[in-house]
């Protein structure tokens, strides 16, 4: 199974038909379908390792000052207690809580409701444990290579670039900020060489990064799935594009 890493970018993309959910949507045909998904998003960081364990995980609407219609979108996708339980076994001897409190939050399916629209593929959520170094993320993240053996989706949804102070908020279309699109080139570039040391220790690659990378949470779930990569495995750019000048759109296929 590929692994797939989304910029998900505005929440509206759920409702909307754009040049990016139209991308994601011909993710379907381009993906074998997947056993179960399991999906790291931006949107759930919080201290301490945990995962999804619900039979029916409710639909998260975690924003605010959007029409009404977006917060009346349901993802009723079932939930997989039993991927749950082997995410957790992977991850031993770090701790991770069976959690039945949280859900499916926007990063999550605001994309999935394009890929799989008809909601029949089981979702189970990792969270992304605040307290880790992004080090300790990609060293954690391969631990979970062999779930694509087992028919299983490793989805990362957030966004390689992500400036919310410096986004055009309902503004016309802008063109991208420079940093933003040097940044991304250089990610890209990295990625294609292999050299995912630097990708995970993106920190040290300057002021772009600074500018790009201001919080780690949308970025940490690239490096989910990048951490999936075996040797000489291909990789490709399915999404690409930029939004509100300051947002990347960029999606990475593994596999």
């Amino acid at each position: 199974m590929p692994a797939l890493f989304v910029g998900h970018g505005n929440p509206l993309n759920a409702l909307q038909a754009n040049e990016y959910t139209k991308a994601w949507a011909s993710l379907t045909a381009a993906l074998p379908r997947p056993r179960a998904i399991l999906s790291v998003s931006a949107h759930w960081y919080v201290p301490g390792g945990r995962v999804t364990d619900g039979e029916r995980p409710r639909t998260i609407h975690d924003f605010g000052g959007f029409p009404r219609e977006l917060y009346e979108v349901q993802y009723p996708a079932p939930g997989s207690p039993e991927l749950a339980r082997r995410v957790r076994d992977l991850l031993t001897p770090t701790p991770v809580e069976l959690d039945r409190r949280w859900g499916l939050d926007h990063g999550t399916w605001s994309v999935l409701l394009h890929i799989f629209p008809e909601a029949d593929v089981p979702v189970v959520q990792l969270g992304i444990d605040e307290t880790l170094t992004s080090q300790q993320h990609f060293d954690l993240a391969g631990r979970l290579q062999g779930l694509r053996d087992e028919g299983v989706l490793i989805f990362g949804s957030g966004n390689a670039v992500h400036n919310l102070h410096a986004y055009a908020w309902g503004r016309r279309p802008v063109e991208p900020y420079e940093w933003a699109v040097r940044f991304e080139s250089r990610l890209r570039e990295l990625i294609m060489a292999q050299d995912l040391a630097s990708v995970v220790a993106y920190e040290t690659l300057g002021q772009d990064a600074a500018l790009a990378v201001p919080t780690p949470e949308h970025y940490l779930p690239l490096l989910y799935v990048l951490a999936q990569r075996r040797r000489d495995e291909p990789v490709a750019f399915p999404v690409e594009g930029f939004d509100g000048g300051s947002v990347s759109m960029l999606g990475v296929r593994v596999g």
